[in-house]
């Protein structure tokens, strides 16, 4: 069987030959992008690079339209920030053709610790030329005026609050976050800066130990320096970006902004309610793998460590140690392992002969789904018995399910009806337990957390506000 070749829309091509006046137009999918489609295009030769969704953007959604993301982009390369050329952003379909700029970027592949660290320090000097720029000197019209710090954080409490409402599901964790953070926006009147959000490793390139592009502006938006500090944070739960406490210490240096380790734990809970808002009902679900997609095996784990990571916020904000859970021990197997080990194997094999990139992505996130079910077969009434045995002591009664039992939880939590310190570490405990299910498919996910920001026994640097 012949594979059909993956193409751009018709429109789009030739959007591109009008822009680009070519005669001669390539492209390829490449992976990227965890809510877009990127493209390499070959335009004659010119080498460009095509951000494209063919989706219809949603009022009130969480990302800018591509052609807001291109404004920031051409405004931010105006004032020396290394973002790629923008060469031109479709008026009506969402597609951005930008300067391809060459450059790899997924940090873990460099092998060097040496120049991972090179690279890692070029990025950071590079956020504080973001950071140095007055936010007001920005003509981001789409973006409007750049004000008060606490006039836009509490913009966005209520745009996250919007989507809540419109969701239509009771979403009962994300409500209570947004009471949180709307109750507790920190006292700062410092500079207002442009925040890229979801800063960091994965969304640079790099070539030879340098930062050759800083890309992904659809969560852009003007706020506390602090707010990017928290998203870098989080990018390097997921892709370990050195010793991140050297780091800070050399963005304070660089970019005059002292890390206030208080503001970075609420925009760490921000960035994580942020997320969670584009989808609402996905952070009450225990295992959410959207049925029809074919990355859902990677969905399940980056969904679940971002609910793990959120309720790691919200207990240390709330001011909850750490919340014990016994789990069952590896002895407990399941009398179908035998054909879930084949299905893994199988999987496996299929990885090792697939020579497409987004294919390779399917086939390994398909066995994390596998993983998954094994851990579920095996141990999940054992888990779920203990927890509804807790969710008894709230509630009077056992509940039917977990997850009856949780929604019942919130529902005397939302009412008062119990404290929230003991709402929050019961929760910790069940999303502990969800994370547990979830550990052999998540791999060495399963074991990072929040990174420390300052070495142990240091408190943090003093530099100029």
């Amino acid at each position: 069987m012949t594979r059909t070749r993956r193409e751009i829309p018709a429109d789009v091509k030739d959007w591109i030959a009008e822009t680009t006046g070519a005669e001669r137009i390539e492209v390829k999918q490449v992976p990227g992008g965890a809510s877009r489609q990127a493209w390499f295009v070959d335009a004659d030769d010119q080498a460009l690079f095509l951000r494209y969704d063919p989706r219809e953007p949603q009022p009130g959604g969480a990302f800018h339209r591509l052609q807001v993301e291109a404004e920031i982009m051409a405004e931010l390369h105006r004032h020396g920030v290394t973002v790629p050329r923008v060469v031109a952003a479709h008026p009506e379909i969402q597609a951005v053709l930008l300067q391809r700029v060459d450059g790899e970027t997924w940090f873990r592949l460099i092998a060097d610790p040496d120049e991972q660290v090179r690279t890692a320090q070029d990025f950071i000097a590079k956020l504080a030329v973001l950071h140095r720029i007055d936010a007001r000197r920005l003509q981001i019209p789409s973006l409007g005026p750049a004000g008060p710090v606490d006039g836009h954080v509490r913009a966005e409490i209520a745009a996250m609050r919007r989507r809540v409402d419109a969701g239509g599901k009771p979403a009962p964790l994300l409500r209570f976050c947004i009471d949180w953070l709307e109750r507790n926006v920190p006292d700062y009147d410092g500079p207002t800066v442009l925040v890229q959000g979801d800063t960091g490793p994965g969304n640079f390139m790099y070539a030879d130990g340098a930062v050759t592009a800083i890309v992904d502006w659809e969560l852009a938006h003007f706020g506390d320096p602090m707010d990017d500090i928290a998203w870098l944070s989080l990018r390097t739960v997921q892709d370990t970006f050195t010793d991140f406490p050297a780091r800070l210490a050399e963005y304070e240096r660089a970019s005059g902004h002292r890390i206030d380790p208080q503001r970075v734990w609420y925009y760490r809970l921000f960035a994580e309610t942020r997320l969670a808002s584009v989808s609402p009902g996905s952070i009450d679900v225990r295992a959410s793998a959207p049925a029809g997609s074919p990355d859902a095996g990677n969905r399940l784990i980056y969904g679940m460590l971002h609910r793990r990571l959120l309720v790691e916020a919200l207990a240390h904000v709330v001011g909850i140690p750490e919340v014990h859970v016994d789990f069952p021990d590896a002895d407990h197997r399941s009398e179908y392992a035998a054909v879930y080990d084949a299905a893994a194997a199988a999987m496996a094999s299929a990885a090792e002969r697939a020579t497409d990139g987004l294919a390779l992505r399917y086939i390994k996130g398909a066995a994390r789904l596998v993983k998954y079910l094994a851990e579920v077969d095996r141990i999940g009434p054992i888990i779920d018995a203990q927890e509804t045995a807790e969710l008894a002591t709230f509630l009077g009664s056992t509940p039917a399910s977990v997850s009856e039992g949780r929604a019942a939880l919130a529902e005397l939590a939302g009412r008062g009806e119990i404290d929230q310190r003991d709402y929050v570490a019961q929760l910790w405990r069940g999303i502990k337990r969800d994370d547990y299910l979830t550990r052999t498919a998540s791999g060495a996910l399963s074991r990072r957390t929040w990174p420390p920001l300052t070495h142990p026994g240091n408190v943090p640097a003093t530099a100029r506000c």
